[in-house]
């Protein structure tokens, strides 16, 4: 079977694990060609107190003009964190890429607890949404699919009958497959809330809670999907082997006192156990 290419495209944060440190490692292991277009290259990632920071969006444009001239196929292309300027450059270069049996997922990565990361414009949502029309899936937060859908937020915890609302009021916006994540809706629990627009099809995927929050983990969890999506398996199946690998390695990153804040999640041991995963029937 010819070797999918995914293109993914994201900042590139040197030190804390997210973003494409997290991503072609993983998308790799699923033995796709993983395709990296950094936006930005950061001493490391935002959480920490202070971090330097090298735009790229002039050269973004530049490289896929050179890729055209050799006519690469993309089989997927995913994006990560954007910054408000850069969404518009991104959705022209989706434009530029995409052919027919393209899949895009589109990961909006700029909120959560409630309000979105510092540094975006009021007009960011407004944009991302521009974005969310030219792709097939996304896998936003609870906090980002609240404010791309002007649903109120009231925390992770939600009832199953307001997370279906938002997921099918998300397709609206363009996704047929909406991969609502981090969703709590009993003590204990977290899960992804998933909704096949085609299929009229909801269902959902849970694990045990943990008592840590880990910098990363929803690149992770993405890029896992992509990867085993893109491997031919359904999109339930792709969300447990997700979901499974990041709890996995959440579970070993908190009992070996990880920071997961600062550095994430250590996830490159689990991934022997993701590849045995995706190799199963």
């Amino acid at each position: 079977m010819r070797q999918k290419r995914c293109l993914t495209i994201q900042d590139y944060s040197c030190l804390g694990r997210c973003s494409l440190t997290v991503a072609l490692p993983i998308l790799s292991a699923a033995s796709l060609e993983a395709v990296g277009l950094p936006t930005a290259i950061l001493s490391n990632h935002t959480a920490y107190k202070d971090w330097t920071f090298v735009d790229l969006s002039d050269e973004m444009e530049k490289s896929i003009e050179m890729w055209r001239e050799y006519n690469h196929h993309f089989d997927v292309i995913y994006t990560g964190y954007l910054t408000t300027d850069q969404i518009d450059i991104t959705y022209r270069i989706i434009q530029k890429l995409k052919e027919k049996d393209t899949k895009v997922m589109i990961d909006p990565a700029c909120a959560d607890n409630g309000k979105l990361y510092p540094g975006f414009k009021e007009n960011h949502m407004e944009e991302m949404k521009k974005l969310l029309s030219i792709a097939d899936m996304t896998c936003p937060n609870m906090t980002e699919a609240c404010l791309l859908t002007n649903h109120p937020y009231h925390g992770e915890s939600i009832s199953y009958e307001e997370a279906v609302s938002i997921a099918k009021d998300l397709s609206k916006l363009g996704p047929s497959i909406i991969l609502l994540t981090g969703v709590i809706f009993k003590e204990g629990t977290i899960g992804c809330l998933i909704y096949e627009k085609e299929k009229e099809e909801i269902s959902l995927y849970e694990t045990n809670c943990l008592p840590i929050n880990f910098h990363g983990a929803g690149d992770s969890f993405c890029s896992a999907f992509v990867g085993a999506y893109e491997r031919g398996k359904s999109v339930y199946q792709s969300v447990k082997i997700a979901h499974d690998f990041v709890h996995r390695a959440m579970q070993r990153s908190y009992d070996n006192h990880v920071d997961g804040i600062l550095y994430g999640l250590e996830f490159e041991p689990e991934l022997s156990s993701y590849i045995k995963d995706l190799e199963a029937e």
